[in-house]
């Protein structure tokens, strides 16, 4: 399984090199995350991609994670602070054309939708829209080991710096998770030539039934 070798390969990255990761390569992470799994498929996250290194230096004022300055590209994945039923609206209709159904056949689907959020707190379905962004950076470090691109996920930063910044609060989002893309230092890291540490599988996971 050539999955596994490109885990076994990759590993949470602490010194980028100056090399930068293609717009080809970008916007293949960026195709994997959109095709990922998402819960009733409604996608209520962004993604922003963020390059130029003054807004990233911005960014990264309080952090630990250097990464956020120090790499090709920062994605921040964004949750959505509410999930209106004017959204469902507009994912129900784009269902519809793009699975060549005539309007209203999903109608059904959309109440369903619309009263479960609905009956929801909006923190609640906040907090359920964050746990959707960390299956697409699931998918994102994936895709990014597969075309050989290194990375790194990062939640030590100020959420509050973040939206303000990028003017999220505004677009109904919030930062939840980042993840740093570029190219290894070899010289500098001193993580490159070290063993991944895991448990042994048997240990890890347990059969039931």
């Amino acid at each position: 399984m050539e999955l596994i070798n490109h885990l076994k390969w990759r590993y949470a990255t602490k010194k980028f090199n100056n090399e930068k990761v293609s717009a080809e390569k970008i916007d293949q992470i960026l195709e994997a995350i959109n095709l990922t799994a998402s819960s009733c498929g409604i996608q209520p996250y962004r993604v922003l991609v963020i390059s130029d290194p003054e807004i990233r230096a911005k960014l990264g004022v309080g952090s630990f994670n250097g990464q956020i300055l120090n790499s090709s590209h920062l994605l921040v994945f964004a949750a959505f602070n509410e999930v209106s039923t004017a959204y469902i609206e507009e994912y129900i209709k784009m269902a519809e054309k793009q699975r060549n159904l005539p309007e209203g056949a999903m109608d059904e689907f959309r109440e369903k939708l619309t009263g479960y959020f609905s009956a929801n707190a909006q923190e609640t379905n906040a907090i359920w829209a964050s746990k959707q962004a960390y299956i697409g950076l699931g998918t994102a470090l994936l895709a990014a080991a597969e075309l050989k691109v290194d990375s790194t996920p990062m939640e030590g930063f100020d959420p509050r710096q973040f939206d303000e910044i990028l003017g999220l609060k505004e677009k109904g989002l919030h930062a939840v998770v980042l993840l740093s893309l570029g190219y290894r230092d070899v010289e500098n890291d001193y993580l490159v030539d070290l063993p991944k540490v895991r448990l042994p599988i048997d240990e890890f996971a347990a059969f039931v039934g």
